[in-house]
């Protein structure tokens, strides 16, 4: 377990409180498409709030290289916060400096303010000190509650601690850290982890740090093609890695010398083409008839074979679609395996947009144990790496400064 000191440890009434979200959200004329990380921090903003604290709001949105850009603003998201905070939100035009106090100069005590994007500032992503410092100079103390960004060493999410040393996790972060920890310290066996999406490479990492402790891992998505190229069975034009052939052969190796279930698709469908209104048949991944076609989905077989193994589960990890889940014709596999999850009594830990749009899809969200808002974040934890977000933060029952 990573056990972090809480917002729930500070002194909050009457006190200034920096709070780190992760608000990059996608915005297409001005409208919010999917608020489901701005709703993720609402907690910790309200217990805030309600405590007496006068709220200044952090985070980035996209990827504008350091410099001002209004496509970039958001300004939108402190209109859609409002809305959904049902507090009123004071927009600053920058993230330090005169624009911050003459928002400040507006507020009191339990009131809030949204700075504007904290990668218009080079001094963000290079974890500059004297940005970081700028950040801090107006706060009491700081909450990172952005676990989508805590694998990042920038200016917000790591700097920013050495001149506010009274900081905390806040209540997403804390969750997170629980549950993505939890899987590697106190998962109830069988232990069931599903992987997918594109490539091996994205995941070597995770699979090489679960191996020892998983009990059955289930691949699907893309990445099960390179483990079929290795195994010399026919993969047509799917998405492969030749390069890591050899790291596949060793990660089916050490499956097997650990005791570990590693399944792959037995059938799968295929296609020409990614277009939704394209033809595609089912057939075993050893049947050479795929000839210059893709993989796109798993197949029947594989749904209620990797359903079954679901089935007897006590803790699921799942991190990654069983096909291209984007196009409905090939969303059926990574629909089916989001039902299996949820249908399952197990503890079940879901990360990576993709598994989240599928849960949501599926309409079973609620039955699903806690749903991680860190793509990158959530695979490097797993993966054993240190964030340092989360590395920053005081200790659970450290002292306060």
């Amino acid at each position: 377990m990573i056990a972090k000191r809480t917002i729930h440890d500070l002194a909050l009434d009457g006190r200034l409180v920096f709070i780190r979200v992760d608000f990059n959200v996608p915005i297409r004329d001005g409208i919010i498409g999917d608020d489901t990380r701005i709703r993720a921090a609402l907690p910790t903003l309200r217990h805030a709030l309600d405590r007496g604290a006068t709220v200044v709001v952090g985070s980035h949105l996209g990827r504008p290289k350091g410099k001002s850009n209004p496509a970039f603003s958001l300004k939108p998201v402190a209109v859609h916060l409002e809305q959904v905070l049902s507090r009123p939100v004071v927009f600053a035009d920058d993230c330090v400096g005169a624009p911050v106090k003459a928002a400040l100069a507006q507020v009191g005590s339990g009131r809030i303010v949204l700075l504007e994007n904290l990668r218009f500032h080079q001094g963000e992503e290079s974890n500059d000190r004297d940005f970081a410092h700028q950040l801090a100079e107006s706060a009491d103390c700081y909450v990172n509650d952005a676990f989508g960004a805590a694998h990042r060493a920038h200016a917000s999410t790591a700097g920013i601690v050495n001149h506010l040393h009274d900081a905390a996790a806040g209540l997403l972060m804390a969750a997170e850290l629980k549950h993505l920890g939890g899987l590697l310290s106190q998962s109830a066996q069988p232990f069931i982890a599903i992987l997918g999406g594109a490539k091996v490479s994205g995941k070597l990492e995770v699979i090489d740090n679960l191996l020892g402790r998983v009990d059955a891992l289930l691949v699907g998505g893309a990445m099960a093609y390179t483990f079929f190229l290795a195994q010399g069975l026919p993969v047509g034009r799917s998405l492969v890695e030749p390069d890591l052939i050899e790291t596949t052969r060793r990660i089916l190796d050490e499956a097997t010398s650990r005791g570990v279930r590693l399944e792959l698709p037995r059938d799968h469908v295929v296609a020409p083409s990614l277009d939704a209104d394209t033809t595609h048949e089912t057939l075993a991944v050893d049947d050479p008839a795929i000839g210059e076609r893709l993989g796109v989905d798993i197949g029947p077989t594989t749904i209620a074979r990797y359903a079954e193994v679901i089935a007897g589960a006590k803790t699921i990890m799942w991190n990654g679609p069983m096909g291209v889940f984007e196009v409905e014709p090939f969303a059926p596999g990574t629909v089916a395996v989001a039902k299996a999850v949820a249908e399952s009594a197990a503890r079940s830990v879901v990360g990576g947009g993709d598994s989240v749009a599928a849960i949501g899809r599926a309409g079973v969200a609620d039955a699903i144990t806690h749903v991680s808002t860190g793509g990158g974040a959530s695979l490097e934890l797993l993966g054993g790496r240190t964030l340092p977000g989360v590395h920053v933060l005081p200790d659970a029952g450290e002292e306060m400064d």
